[in-house]
């Protein structure tokens, strides 16, 4: 089963006309909570992380906050090693940090996941933390890079199970609206 079969069976995969983060509009969505929620089909989709990634001698599986973070559990889980997050700075301010007493063995190899890559805006956020820390980061890995390959991280190798170009429009262009179909705002990113 692929990732998008899996996102299809547990109602992650949305068709209809939805208003993105960026303020576009599109006919598909990934509601990636419609399949972290669900534990076996999470487990299942991680295994993806944990095949590709089991011989790279991985000692820390890192992810951001939110999603990145049930995900960074599992495959460390599956990997056998640890787990740590990148969560919103607490003052306040921009940025991300590791916290919580997490720390790391010098020379640690790790492996960095999130699920759904538009910008690499967290991941970007998660690699400048972990510049603090001396450790090793040998890959980011995602559930779905709808940036269809455009999105880098520098010499840093990107893995993503599944790749989706989304196509989208501005409200003026939006066939969509044309036509009538409600708007519906999924998610809880602020719209720009």
């Amino acid at each position: 089963m692929t990732l998008f079969d899996e996102m299809r069976a547990v109602g992650a995969l949305k068709e209809g006309h939805f208003l993105l983060s960026s303020g576009r509009h599109s006919d598909v969505y990934v509601e990636k909570f419609d399949l972290l929620r669900n534990p076996m089909a999470t487990s299942r989709v991680c295994t993806g992380f944990a095949d590709r990634f089991r011989d790279e001698r991985i000692d820390v599986v890192v992810g951001p906050t939110t999603g990145g973070i049930l995900l960074a559990f599992e495959v460390g889980r599956q990997l056998g090693t640890m787990a740590a997050y990148a969560e919103r700075a607490s003052d306040g301010s921009t940025g991300r940090e590791i916290r919580r007493g997490t720390t790391f063995k010098s020379g640690s190899r790790v492996l960095v996941v999130d699920d759904i890559l538009t910008t690499g805006g967290s991941v970007r956020e998660t690699l400048t933390v972990l510049e603090q820390h001396p450790v090793e980061v040998t890959a980011v890995a995602v559930l779905v890079d709808r940036s269809a390959g455009a999105t880098r991280f520098g010499d840093v190798p990107l893995f993503a199970l599944a790749s989706q170009k989304v196509e989208s429009w501005t409200a003026d262009e939006c066939p969509l609206c044309k036509q009538g179909i409600p708007l519906v705002k999924p998610g809880t990113t602020a719209v720009s």
